[in-house]
């Protein structure tokens, strides 16, 4: 079996990939390991950029998200007793998020990939890569696919990466001391946007998936054991955070979905090694403080997308030989900006009375300057994409 371009991974970044490689004429195929049901009910991000829903929308794939998706311009920071919105119409006027989840984005994909005759392998095991230099092929469960480029989009945990040989890439790692324990519950939103509370008791996010679902997070130490933490406990130290400010009272209902996710910082550089190109969480992981993670996958797919396009339109390797370093500087700054977010926010256990002043100091800056407030803004709802050589 031959493609010109391998996907290993059906998650947001392999099935965009796929999907804007098909617009321009390339063919590809895609590796998955998990099945069909698996990724489309997985519940990670739920914040797109304004740059990831028109790059959705442009590509044919956003009607649903036009539609469903919750368009928000604004977010509350809430400390110290009060609120305060940070107003993206004002700091960065037409641009906005839209809260959609991650794995409606991945059910919209893979109904336009299967509607276009898209070759998707669900449910395969023992994928590998080989021979990256020159003909580079996978092989899965005892069958081979030849191809002209890899595309490893398969996540943290995935084979592409550790496939490239050892000294080829440096790695670099931030593991926080607390954890997020997040739910889904079936009660409509208290608030119409996002808030970020920061306490003494720790942080804690509202947010929303629909006008009937919503999503919260709380701070929890890392390690935290689940079993500790059964619905009623959550619902209290919810109301403990978010309940911090007149007037407001938080909602509650049936818990349908929890977990807890580990807080981590994680970059590989360079993101390409010869013919084998690194997207999305198999090059780089930020705390979901920042809304990051989707976002990024999305930008490195388009700058993946426009190389091999020109690769197959005139033969030039420029844009692919720049590939990693025009992806990492975005990478960096959503690093920075992410970590920023974690640590202005978070109730760290080391921090003594000082670092807890401080860092009230430093949320009052936020607040009160527009210029700080607009590098937020600027932040949160997604940078401009760089012009491509």
């Amino acid at each position: 079996m031959r493609t010109q371009v391998g996907i290993i991974g059906a998650g947001p970044a392999g099935l965009l990939l796929s999907h804007l490689l098909h617009l321009r004429g390339i063919s590809s195929v895609i590796l998955e390991r998990r099945s069909r049901d698996y990724v489309e009910r997985r519940v990670r991000a739920g914040v797109l950029e304004q740059g990831t829903v028109d790059t959705l929308v442009e590509s044919g794939v956003g009607e649903r998200l036009l539609r469903e998706g919750l368009v928000h311009e604004g977010i509350e920071l809430r400390y110290g007793g009060a609120g305060h919105r940070v107003a993206f119409e004002k700091l960065v006027p037409g641009r906005s998020i839209t809260v959609y989840g991650q794995q409606e984005v991945v059910k919209d994909l893979i109904a336009a990939r299967l509607a276009a005759g898209a070759d998707i392998r669900f449910e395969v095991d023992d994928v590998a890569v080989h021979s990256l230099e020159d003909a580079p092929y996978i092989t899965f469960g005892g069958e081979r696919l030849d191809c002209d480029f890899i595309a490893g989009c398969d996540g943290f945990h995935g084979v592409s990466r550790p496939s490239v040989p050892e000294g080829v890439i440096t790695t670099y790692e931030r593991e926080y001391p607390f954890a997020w324990l997040g739910i889904l519950a079936r009660v409509a939103p208290s608030a119409e946007e996002l808030i970020y509370a920061q306490t003494g008791r720790g942080f804690a996010l509202h947010s929303m998936r629909s006008p009937e679902i919503s999503r919260f997070y709380l701070q929890v130490p890392a390690g935290e054991d689940l079993d500790e933490w059964p619905d009623e406990r959550i619902w209290a130290e919810l109301k403990a955070r978010l309940e911090t400010v007149p007037g407001f009272a938080l909602a509650t209902g049936e818990i349908i979905e929890k977990g807890i996710t580990p807080l981590r910082s994680f970059v590989a550089e360079p993101m390409r090694h010869e013919r084998l190109f690194l997207a999305g969480d198999a090059a780089h992981i930020v705390p979901p403080t920042g809304a990051k993670g989707l976002n990024l996958a999305v930008a490195d797919v388009r700058v993946l997308t426009e190389a091999l396009t020109r690769f197959y339109a005139d033969g030039s390797t420029a844009l692919l030989d720049d590939y990693s370093d025009i992806c990492l500087k975005r990478v960096w700054r959503a690093q920075h900006f992410s970590w920023w977010m974690t640590t202005l926010l978070h109730t760290f256990d080391s921090d003594d009375a000082y670092g807890r002043r401080l860092q009230t100091s430093y949320l009052d800056y936020v607040t009160a300057s527009d210029a700080a407030a607009t590098t937020l803004a600027e932040n949160y709802v997604g940078l401009p994409y760089e012009v491509l050589p």
